[in-house]
């Protein structure tokens, strides 16, 4: 079993990017397990006074983080940069383990939010993450009328995540020097 966790950048009820990551889970292989971090919003304000009394909301996301296999990230893009809760929450990260060689998947409801992409990918880097390039995928959803069914169902949005999702797995499996993983099929 792989076990993935997810991390949304958005607070919207109505979120294209929770909507894409809940869409991923669905689609998913028995053989994976993708859990969903309940909510960024939770996390304080960082500050670096507060580090050494390990908030409970942060040393919760913390141990999700380090007991995780992989992370899936999908954050929009707000005026040219991650959000704001994104940022917040890996900045409550960077002063511990949780990222250290830990796989990423990048996804987004966007194609045109190339420059938070970037953004993010550098903090990521910057934090010791292992991004993995080749599973990231950035499907048009934003501006279509596809709810979560639509994109399970969509052949031209399902596809993209499942092969980017098999990549993804795959990297896990073969870096990984137990046999816990098993190797997937292709899609």
């Amino acid at each position: 079993m792989i076990n993935l966790l997810a991390l949304c950048g958005s607070l919207r009820r109505a979120s294209l990017n929770a909507m894409l990551l809940r869409a991923v889970r669905r689609i998913a292989p028995e053989e994976i397990r993708v859990e969903i971090y309940p909510s960024l919003g939770e996390l304080p304000l960082f500050n670096p006074d507060l580090e050494s009394s390990d908030p409970p909301a942060v040393a919760h996301l913390r141990q999700h983080i380090i007991h995780a296999d992989g992370l899936i990230i999908a954050s929009p893009e707000y005026a040219h940069g991650i959000s704001g809760v994104m940022k917040n929450a890996l900045d409550w990260m960077v002063g511990n383990e949780s990222f250290v060689n830990k796989p990423v998947m990048l996804v987004n409801a966007s194609p045109r939010a190339t420059i938070a992409q970037q953004s993010l990918r550098e903090t990521l880097m910057t934090m010791s993450a292992r991004v993995i390039d080749e599973a990231y995928v950035a499907v048009p959803i934003l501006g279509s009328t596809l709810d979560e069914d639509g994109i399970v169902n969509d052949v031209d949005v399902s596809e993209p995540l499942r092969n980017a999702l098999h990549v993804f797995c795959n990297q896990l499996r073969s870096v990984s020097s137990s046999s816990a993983f098993p190797v997937l099929p292709a899609p």
